[in-house]
């Protein structure tokens, strides 16, 4: 590149070709990482449209996305300066070990997280619907209307007689540990038929 430059840059600008090359490498670079940033933004707009994703979790997404490709154009601009591959090496490397610390001591976060990216991709309920977590199909859990969908908590409108109207904030991670029982909107909803008490063996007949 440099020896073809030569024939269409004056005598003069020949000694700055070290600088001219290297400076338009950096200057492509810096507009493919604008122009990827872009794309990849317009994408996640437009899968949180289509999957109706909260402005929180795209806010998340489009974070992770900048901070990417930020260090990777970090590390292709320190390289076309003439730093070290090995010295990026060893800095990428502490780099990603840093963040696999750190991404298994907030492991219970990010399990939410990706979670909550289930429950919007695969839409086993939506808000409006009203849920009810189980531990086993024999046993009553949590029910409610569903209100709210974030990416840590399942928020739930308690609608049983005694404390309707209260919130339950279930973790995303438990709604894919449990069963889920789901009532549609405009679906009838049949209250919770109260526990029986067991008999009492213990009882004498009387006398």
């Amino acid at each position: 590149m440099r020896r073809s430059l030569k024939f269409y840059l004056p005598e003069w600008a020949h000694d700055w070709l070290e600088i001219i090359v290297p400076g338009l490498q950096i200057l492509l670079i810096l507009l493919a990482a604008w122009l990827l940033q872009h794309l990849l933004r317009r994408l996640v707009r437009r899968a949180g449209a289509h999957y109706q994703l909260p402005a929180d979790m795209l806010m998340l997404f489009n974070g992770v996305l900048r901070w990417a490709i930020l260090l990777g154009t970090t590390l292709l601009v320190l390289e076309r300066m003439g730093v070290s591959a090995t010295v990026l090496w060893t800095a990428f490397t502490s780099f990603a070990t840093v963040g696999a610390v750190a991404f298994f001591a907030a492991w219970s976060v990010l399990s939410n997280l990706f979670c909550a990216l289930l429950i919007f991709a695969v839409g086993p309920f939506r808000v409006g619907d009203v849920i009810e977590v189980l531990d086993t199909a024999d046993k009553e859990g949590a029910r409610g209307r569903v209100t709210d969908i974030n990416l840590l908590y399942t928020t739930l409108e308690d609608i049983a007689p005694g404390t309707a109207g209260t919130l339950l904030q279930i973790p995303n991670t438990l709604i894919f540990q449990r069963m889920v029982r789901r009532w549609k909107p405009g679906q009838e909803v049949k209250p919770a038929e109260p526990a029986q008490a067991a008999p009492d063996t213990d009882s004498s007949p009387p006398a």
